[in-house]
């Protein structure tokens, strides 16, 4: 459907409508709109533009007798056309950077933080999703004894992520023989990414020689050390706001949700492969999971150097996007800022 050639009254009428339904989730009728938004024209007139809305599938009538309710078509063209971003106080703005190091300036906490300030901020239920180590490119190894016949190996990526694991190795290894197979693995790794190096990590070190035992480990233990088990982590919060909403104040509405967010896997899935850049509202079926058929998504992108993840929220369709976009945007914005200050601490010690 063409929604520019609707016109300005059908525009108009439509955006008066779902910013009263967003305030009150009571459908809406024609003389309220004529009433309360002043737009100079009779109750008439609006109840057969409200008509020409429902035949071209942007309003619908939950019962005959009641006024109308946006539909999922009828947000798309909302969100798409006839919404403007509200601009954010100074007092928000603090609010939002302030929580973000809240609970300290490790990448795991400030991402918790930031679903938890998301979902308070919103009264929505909000979200992160954790960077894609594996996407990063090597930007040095560490090997570190800790212990007898154990080795701390510190990955570093050139966006200033590092993760830490310790191995089990059969016999005990000088520090000048480790300081050797450290230099010779950052020679011949470093400025590959973390995938590619699993995937060839056993041709790039075939012709090693030495002690060939531990590359032999490195080799072997190529999916420990390159894999992120934690990548696209995702962690949420404020359930309870959801289910102080008329859309979820029945149980039988409020189970699928919860049965979506303990499995995760959907979700993450769908987060993931979002390979926009900046902000996306996904809108009731649009996210084809059935779980959230009447709910949107307004998610965007943080940067962790070169690596990228997705913060975002959950809420009924009768949501305020003109704010929460905003929040959404801002706090995107800010989370980069953070961890790129923290990634400037990490290159410094690294």
């Amino acid at each position: 459907m063409a929604f520019e050639n609707l016109t300005d009254r059908e525009k108009q009428v439509l955006a008066n409508l779902i910013d009263h339904y967003i305030t009150t989730a009571d459908p809406v009728g024609s003389r309220l709109i004529a009433n309360k938004f002043r737009m100079g024209i009779s109750p008439a007139t609006v109840r057969n533009t409200l008509q020409d809305l429902e035949e071209l599938g942007l309003v619908e009538q939950p019962h005959t007798s009641a006024g109308r309710v946006p539909t999922d078509q009828g947000y798309r063209l909302y969100v798409d056309l006839l919404f403007r971003p509200a601009d954010l106080t100074e007092a928000e703005k603090a609010q939002i950077r302030g929580s973000l190091l809240k609970e300290g300036r490790g990448i795991d906490a400030i991402l918790g933080q930031t679903a938890r300030v998301l979902g308070e901020i919103t009264n929505q239920l909000g979200m992160t999703l954790a960077p894609r180590f594996e996407s990063g490119v090597l930007r040095g190894l560490r090997l570190i004894p800790v212990a007898s016949g154990k080795i701390m190996v510190v990955v570093i990526v050139e966006s200033g992520l590092a993760r830490s694991l310790v191995l089990e190795v059969e016999s005990s290894v000088g520090d000048a023989v480790l300081s050797d197979i450290e230099a010779l693995l950052n020679e011949r790794l470093a400025g590959l990414s973390l995938r590619e190096i699993r995937a060839t990590i056993s041709e790039r070190l075939a012709d090693v020689g030495g002690e060939a035992r531990l590359i032999n480990f490195v080799v072997d233990a190529k999916d420990k050390i390159w894999a992120d088990d934690n990548q696209d982590t995702l962690t949420t919060a404020g359930v309870n706001n959801l289910i102080a909403t008329p859309e979820f104040s029945v149980p039988e509405k409020m189970v699928p949700m919860l049965r979506l967010l303990e499995e995760r896997k959907a979700l993450t899935e769908f987060l993931a492969a979002a390979e926009d850049e900046g902000l996306l509202i996904t809108i009731g079926k649009e996210s084809a999971i059935d779980e959230i058929m009447n709910c949107s998504l307004v998610t965007s992108t943080y940067r962790v150097g070169k690596i990228s993840g997705k913060i975002g929220i959950i809420g009924p369709t009768r949501m305020p996007y003109s704010k929460l976009v905003s929040i959404v945007e801002y706090t995107a914005r800010s989370i980069t800022e953070v961890l790129s200050g923290y990634n400037e601490k990490t290159r410094e010690v690294s």
